[in-house]
């Protein structure tokens, strides 16, 4: 168990974490996901030992290690930028961590080639021990620098970006070969990432931040269906926010009505894409003109005007627009499947 309590950190009068506070499971693979500035690198540098907190306690297996310095920790931290040693083999990067040990930890050479070799295979790139990382793509640079913070067998494993400087099939192969290591070796990690798809596809649980603080915490499917507060709406996939009025429960969008909850006043519908729902023209439904239709391999994002002005983003399967025969300048009815709404002035 890892635990984060009220982890506070200023960089001069810039607040970078706020009372932070969370608990990572063992054997879990969390992601800290958030905007620029939002403080998930900051916080991750100090679960690593490398950033001390102006306030709040670290605890690593119910042991205090607020004080302990990076070696103390046994963290693997692998870096956005690989950080390998380019005047070294790949088998000497990967070694390096076990040829510093101090002490009773330390090995010898056969057993520190057999361990070198045991990773290389695991992370695929058994037989290229001899070549230097120029010699390497980025994907398999990459995987250098997982099994180098692997070798000194972490109780944490700690990854910056690790796909944001890889080319887009790279990383999606490489996430992908990720969960699937952390699900044989059964390993805790927490990885940063400001890719919402990465996050929803490789972590267990996702940590929303922003500014500082946690917006919210949950497993991806609780993160995007039932986003806590408009940030998070905001920031997870596409979706519609639109001003509305509240009143006896109802929000009124241009004749649409959804649930707008207990409290009444000005606020914001968030309706995802999926859940504008085109229908062919009812007297029974409100009308929509249909601006823009875009073809992304098998699914459509099609752009309505209600009579108002107010313009959704609607997405739907091919074959739904082929039974609309949708096109710019058609007339449709619209219905709102689901809608979250935010009285006040958060929304």
């Amino acid at each position: 168990m890892i635990e984060v309590d009220a982890v506070s950190k200023h960089f001069g009068d810039f607040m970078a974490l706020d009372r932070v506070s969370l608990s990572i499971g063992q054997g879990k693979l969390v992601a800290l996901l958030g905007p620029s500035g939002s403080g998930k690198t900051t916080l991750l540098r100090i679960l690593a030992g490398l950033e001390q907190p102006d306030l709040g306690r670290i605890r690593l297996g119910g042991v205090d290690a607020t004080g302990l310095g990076a070696r103390d920790r046994r963290i693997g931290f692998v870096f956005q930028h690989y950080a390998l040693f380019r005047h070294m083999n790949i088998a000497a990067n990967i070694a390096f961590g076990l040829k510093v040990r101090k002490g009773p930890q330390r090995l010898n050479s056969a057993m520190i080639d057999e361990k070198v070799n045991t990773l290389l295979d695991l992370v695929q790139l058994g037989g290229l021990a001899g070549r230097y990382p120029s010699q390497l793509s980025g994907g398999q640079r990459q995987r250098v620098a997982l099994a180098r913070a692997l070798a000194v067998e972490p109780r944490l494993l700690l990854l910056d970006e690790p796909f944001g400087a890889l080319d887009a099939q790279v990383r999606k192969d490489l996430r992908r070969w990720l969960r699937r290591l952390h699900d044989e070796m059964g390993l805790t990690g927490v990885f940063v990432t400001h890719d919402q798809e990465e996050a929803l596809e490789v972590a267990d649980e996702v940590v929303v931040m922003n500014k500082g603080r946690i917006e919210q915490i949950g497993t991806p499917s609780e993160i995007y269906d039932s986003p806590a507060t408009p940030f998070v709406y905001r920031f997870l996939g596409n979706v519609n926010a639109v001003a509305c009025n509240v009143s006896g429960g109802n929000a009124r969008i241009e004749g649409l009505h959804v649930a707008g909850g207990t409290v009444d006043g000005r606020g914001t519908a968030f309706i995802r894409p999926h859940d504008v729902e085109l229908l062919e023209l009812s007297p029974d439904l409100p009308q929509a003109t249909v601006r823009l239709v875009t073809v992304l391999g098998p699914l459509v994002r099609a752009e309505v005007v209600l009579p108002d002005g107010t313009a959704l983003e609607s997405e739907l399967t091919r074959d739904q627009k082929d039974r609309l025969d949708l096109r710019r300048g058609q007339e449709v009815s619209i219905f709102l499947r689901k809608a979250k709404v935010f009285v006040g002035d958060g929304a």
